[in-house]
């Protein structure tokens, strides 16, 4: 009987054997898929960190430039007679300059003496074609001769028409500043000799704009979210939802075209506006657009209140309304934040539907019912006619950049702001 159990028992293990070698091979197989999925995974964090620090240096890059550019025009210089005192304009000045609003040298530090403009176009004024030659190859000596005899002039014209340097007065080239371009307050790239690259009346556009959306759309967007939530009955919300939803799926294209067809003559004839493009029509349209993202987030973060803290506070005698502001809204608070950050992020960064109802003006506005310009539109309009690695091409650039922090920033806020709430 003995032998018969000892028997058995060697069997059962022979035969055990085996089946745990198995079942530890594949324990181990397990073990390295799994090491290999998260592998996989933190080889894709990396990536998707590494290409947003790509990118953020890619746009520092090639905004830096704009810093080492020239104030004139490339190639070009402002040729004075040599008597002239004055040896540096700001680019403000030589634009007044130009535009004719400055007309004596005075009024930037020179002696009394009429400003006398000359561009390259003026040359037939002062000099036959037998004088420039058949193929202008008497210019150069001919506009440094004007500015040799002429007290007053300011002469735009191409270096290499400046024969004898040594006989005029050159202005200095600075290279563009830091006070230029955030304390500009005129946005004009193309103008000649010396383009405007202030970024204040962008700037302000765009909080500008921003700001009235949200304060549109997020009283707009948390009572929906509400009522969708906590007051609603099932068929109801089954019905809101989807189509709050379908919302966010409609290009910014046809929100510009609902803006301009409808929102800009409605504002013209209610604020008698010589124009309905203006920032209010860039607001509301941005308000509804964040709209969808905003009352989905939100209200997905109040269904998740756990019911259990809805029936203790409504067992303790609070109503329905204070419940949802005393227990569900502190709770869902976090969930509410994101929803915010996430309709700021789409108003700040919004293109197409801006730029076709606000009415694309580059100037400070006083009033929201002034037409602006935001930085995204700024930057859609005008990348494909600058060139690549000019002043202007660097500038939008730098526009992007600052895209990015007034985003970080506002990022930064909300979540301060939450955090505050949650403590």
């Amino acid at each position: 009987m003995f032998e018969t159990f000892l028997s058995n028992d060697s069997h059962t293990t022979l035969i055990s054997t085996p089946f745990l070698c198995a079942q530890k091979k594949v324990g181990n197989m397990k073990k390295v898929f799994e090491k290999i999925i998260e592998g996989i995974l933190a080889c894709s964090g990396f990536v998707t960190s590494l290409t947003i620090v790509l990118i953020v240096l890619f746009l520092f890059s090639e905004a830096v430039g704009l810093f080492h550019s020239r104030v004139i025009e490339e190639g070009y210089v402002l040729a004075l007679n040599k008597d002239n005192k004055v040896s540096e304009l700001t680019p403000v000045q030589i634009k007044d300059v130009f535009d004719e609003e400055i007309t004596n040298w005075r009024e930037v530090g020179g002696e009394n003496l009429p400003i006398r403009l000359f561009r390259l176009e003026d040359v037939t004024r002062y000099y036959t074609e037998e004088q420039l030659g058949a193929s202008y190859e008497n210019a150069g000596a001919c506009i440094t001769d004007l500015v040799e005899r002429t007290p007053g002039i300011v002469a735009f014209v191409p270096r290499q028409f400046i024969v004898r340097p040594d006989s005029v007065h050159l202005l200095w080239d600075n290279t563009i500043s830091l006070k230029d371009v955030f304390a500009g307050a005129e946005w004009f790239p193309t103008a000649t000799p010396a383009p405007q690259f202030g970024f204040l009346p962008l700037i302000t556009g765009t909080l500008w704009v921003s700001l009235f959306a949200i304060l549109i759309a997020l009283p707009f967007g948390l009572a929906v979210a509400v009522y969708m939530s906590e007051v609603a009955d099932h068929k109801i919300r089954n019905l809101m939802k989807p189509v709050i939803e379908l919302l966010s799926g409609i290009p910014s294209v046809v929100y510009g075209f609902f803006g301009l067809i409808v929102i800009v003559p409605l504002l013209q004839r209610v604020f008698d506006l010589p124009v309905g493009e203006s920032g209010l029509a860039g607001s509301i349209v941005l308000a509804i657009m964040a709209l969808p993202t905003i009352i989905t987030v939100t209200e997905d973060a109040m269904r998740n209140c756990p019911r259990a803290m809805r029936e203790a506070s409504l067992a303790l005698g609070a109503s329905q309304w204070q419940t949802i502001y005393k227990v569900v809204i502190p709770y869902s608070i976090s969930g509410i934040t994101s929803g915010v950050v996430l309709g700021i992020g789409r108003a700040v960064g919004e293109t197409m539907a801006v730029l076709m109802v606000t009415g694309n003006a580059a100037v400070i506005p006083h009033s929201i019912l002034e037409p602006l310009r935001t930085i995204p539109a700024t930057i859609a309009a005008e990348l494909g006619e600058a060139p690549a690695g000019g002043a202007h091409y660097e500038a939008l650039f730098l526009l992007g950049v600052v895209l990015f922090f007034i985003s970080l920033l506002i990022n930064f806020t909300v979540e301060a702001v939450s955090s505050g709430k949650r403590k």
